[in-house]
């Protein structure tokens, strides 16, 4: 797929390239996400309708965005960003503690430490701020492959993975793969795997935390991408959360165990999982009340 700058986009609709920014910001032009500072707009895109509904942002969604977009430190866009990254991080075995996250987000530098570190757990760090902004950017879009593949190109770009041509970032995986030494479905198969378990998800024109948990496990076991599917999956799910006007949550590392077991019986006992991540859901309300954000209109 082919991608334009705001430049090229408001020259060839002839507006303004702040209003196209304005609507790329909004979530308004679709497909469009953010590559550090610069806008990548597929070429297939169109201008948003005038006079279309607009969705009202939930006060969440509204100060995760202007803290964003004015680059405010030590808010709820700044814990939030520190708290998935680091906890998704570690959960797929990073070695970079709290506090080396904090500080890459905060100083876009690693610091001085003792310990190896290694290159792709910094850059997947950098990355997952990365794909953290693209869920806010395009929190009202219907989740499709597009998102779903983009945010694996964003986690992934400029990894050791990236290098490989059998990898194929931001695209479904070429050969099979396991997950907690269970069989997932087999490449040829992802494509339509992930478009019928899309189609059933989106039938749903309300979505409760079961529809959001139940779409994460099975996505989980298809295991659409050959690396980064917990990230990607634990990514869908917060975005979800915020589209849904359900509070998000974050999986930490004392919840680990728990979240683990709960995909393994999500069929036969729904409540483990269910459980796991009200758990988390009860932790981030409190992140809620002490920044003073509530979660509906």
């Amino acid at each position: 797929m082919k991608y334009l700058s705001v430049k090229d986009f408001s020259s060839k609709y002839g507006v303004s390239e702040r209003t196209i920014r304005n609507y790329c910001v909004s979530g308004k032009i679709e497909g469009a996400f953010l590559t550090g500072k610069t806008w990548n707009i597929p070429e297939e895109a169109t201008l948003p309708q005038k006079g279309k509904h607009s969705v009202k942002e939930t006060p969440l969604v509204h100060t995760l965005r202007f803290e964003k977009e004015n680059k405010i430190k030590g808010g709820i866009y700044h814990k939030t960003q520190i708290e998935l990254t680091y906890n998704s991080n570690h959960i797929e075995g990073s070695r970079l503690s709290h506090e080396q996250t904090r500080y890459i987000f905060e100083t876009n530098t690693i610091g001085i430490t003792e310990d190896v570190v290694s290159v792709d757990d910094i850059i997947e760090t950098v990355n997952h701020f990365k794909c953290i902004d693209y869920v806010i950017d395009c929190v009202n879009e219907r989740l499709d492959e597009k998102i779903i593949k983009n945010l694996h190109r964003i986690l992934k770009a400029g990894t050791q993975d990236s290098s490989h041509s059998w990898f194929s970032v931001g695209e479904y995986k070429r050969l099979p793969n396991e997950v907690g030494g269970n069989e997932t479905t087999r490449p040829e198969f992802v494509k339509q795997a992930m478009k019928e378990l899309l189609k059933n998800y989106n039938s749903k024109k309300e979505k409760s935390l079961d529809d959001i948990l139940d779409f994460h496990y099975h996505f989980e076991r298809i295991h659409p991408f050959q690396d980064g599917n917990g990230r990607v999956g634990r990514l869908i799910m917060f975005k979800e959360c915020l589209a849904n006007k359900i509070v998000p949550f974050v999986i930490t590392d004392d919840l680990k165990f728990f979240y683990y077991r709960g995909l393994t019986q999500w069929e036969s006992v729904r409540e483990y999982l269910r459980d796991t991540c009200l758990t988390a859901q009860d932790n981030y309300k409190k992140v809620l009340e002490y920044f003073e954000v509530t979660k509906t209109e």
